[in-house]
């Protein structure tokens, strides 16, 4: 059997995920053979696999950070929050149902077998499991029955290290704070503390880091200074919201941020571009003139659909829409530009049908099953507007809907898929009006194709009087592992990485 070392957080967003696929890197370069592993996680941003199975977005960026590919094996249990008291609950990748925070809360010691079982054979295959834990092990109220922290390390007998943001202040209350509400037991299992995101001289934090480690007789092992990485995010636990990337580029890209916003990790490579300025609109703020607008996706399209009645965002989408200015929708908010979204069987609540905002002659129905694929495709020929740019590009991705949708006689397909699974299929798909101005789609990760964004980007430049840009050479994969490189070496700079193989009880090969 592989050996495990687990990451716990004193709180929700304090660099886990980022942190385990740091290490994740750094033991892959030093030889061995490394998988993550999260038994139970919550997140709106997921990933479909090569065998259409869902999984969440952080064990997939580890297990790029690895070198392997994703499987729904690293994280059994993705819960979608579809509101504030329920969530979607999808195991081994398939969705099990929907469940209020409290049913599910007395269904989880069911999973526990199951969850002993994946880790058991991933550690069979691999040297070492590299686990993430959940929120904080102080929540003395969820101990009982939990599965994911330190019910986690006893099913693996793993020891923890425990990481704290400093960035937000108080994080040696914090870090204190946790290994007092653990039990005795669990807070044996607690072999080192790594502060992170920290700013400024370390030297300044060291009498502190002392007194703390008198306290808990625990050793802090690292502090990582605040890194901004290009790489994905977990949740909508993200700065990513409140600040304009690129500000001042020449392109103005402004995403709706819908109130149940799910897999944002669409537009990473709309990040990274140098011409680009991408901006949030949050509730409040008005969209201006961007150069486009993009409809994300969502875990509750017909919430988010009122959401931009109710705050007005419908009406200037549609003004926008008749000056002329480009328009996007991908899955739910290709479903929202269409006509009417209904849902008969209930999927997302008890609303039966709404009206969406009409830019599109599409139809939605909600049906049970959900759509789980990834899918290759080829933009159409002869399309309309700005799209004409991107005709004949291929393209590839994956599909997670609900809906399924209906085009309009008249419409006209974006694209043709032309593989699902691996299999060949010959299905039109996605749809834009006559202008070429307002174009949706089920494909997410369509950005992650270079030909398509880089030429979508161009024609834009035109219309705005500047001159094409060259497509980068580096694609958006290659990328992403210069950046895993950065981020493990980060962590070889400032944790004590020989204290870390110790805990691991493993050597470099």
């Amino acid at each position: 059997m592989g050996k495990s070392i687990m990451f716990q957080g004193t709180a929700s967003n304090v660099g886990k995920s980022l942190l385990t696929a740091g290490f994740c890197r750094v033991f892959k370069q030093d030889g061995l053979r490394v998988i993550p592993f999260k038994s139970q996680n919550m997140a709106l941003n997921s990933f479909i696999t090569e065998e259409g199975l869902e999984m969440g977005r952080a064990q997939v960026f580890q297990a790029e950070a690895a070198g392997i590919k994703p499987s729904a094996r690293m994280n059994p249990i993705l819960l979608k929050p579809t509101s504030d008291q329920g969530s979607q609950v999808i195991v081994n990748g398939k969705v099990y149902g929907n469940m209020t925070a409290r049913e599910y809360h007395e269904f989880k010691p069911q999973l526990a077998e199951m969850i002993k079982t994946h880790y058991e054979s991933l550690s069979s295959e691999y040297d070492v499991v590299a686990i993430e834990g959940a929120g904080s092990p102080a929540e003395i109220n969820l101990r009982d029955k939990d599965i994911v922290n330190m019910g986690m390390a006893e099913i693996a007998d793993s020891p923890v290290i425990l990481i704290a943001d400093i960035d937000k202040g108080g994080v040696f209350a914090s870090i204190l704070g946790t290994i007092m509400l653990l039990t005795e037991e669990e807070r044996a299992r607690v072999k080192g503390v790594i502060i992170n995101k920290f700013r400024g001289d370390r030297s300044i934090l060291e009498p502190g880091i002392k007194m703390l480690e008198d306290l808990i007789k625990i050793p802090v092992l690292g502090v990582v200074p605040y890194t901004y990485l290009k790489v994905e995010d977990e949740d909508s636990l993200t700065s990513r919201f409140y600040q304009t990337v690129g500000k001042n580029n020449a392109i103005d890209i402004a995403i709706i941020h819908l109130p149940h916003i799910s897999n944002f990790t669409d537009f990473n490579m709309l990040e990274i571009q140098e011409d680009v300025q991408l901006r949030y609109i949050r509730r409040g703020e008005k969209i201006g003139i961007p150069d486009l607008v993009i409809l994300p996706g969502s875990k509750n399209t017909l919430a988010d659909l009122a959401y931009l009645k109710e705050s007005g965002l419908d009406i200037e989408l549609h003004k926008l829409h008749e000056q002329g200015n480009l328009i996007m929708g991908i899955c739910g908010g290709y479903q929202i530009l269409g006509e009417k979204i209904a849902d008969p069987y209930g999927v997302e609540g008890h609303m039966k049908e709404a009206y969406g905002l009409g830019l599109l002659p599409i139809e939605t129905t909600f049906e049970g099953e959900k759509v789980t694929t990834q899918v290759e495709g080829t933009i159409c020929k002869d399309l309309p507007g700005l799209l004409s740019a991107v005709t004949s590009t291929k393209v590839k991705g994956y599909e997670i809907h609900m809906g399924v949708t209906k085009m309009a006689k008249e419409a006209k397909p974006l694209m043709t898929f032309t593989k699902r699974l691996g299999q060949t299929i010959n299905e039109l798909e996605g749809t834009c009006n006559e202008a070429g101005n307002v174009f949706g789609t089920y494909l997410h990760g369509i950005f992650d194709e270079a030909n398509f964004t880089r030429n979508l980007l161009n024609a834009i430049r035109v219309k705005k009087g500047l001159e094409a840009v060259e497509n980068s050479t580096v694609s958006f994969e290659a990328f992403k592992q210069g950046e895993y490189d950065k981020l493990a070496q980060v962590l070889r700079e400032h944790v004590d990485m020989a204290a870390i193989y110790d805990i691991l009880g493993a050597k470099k090969k």
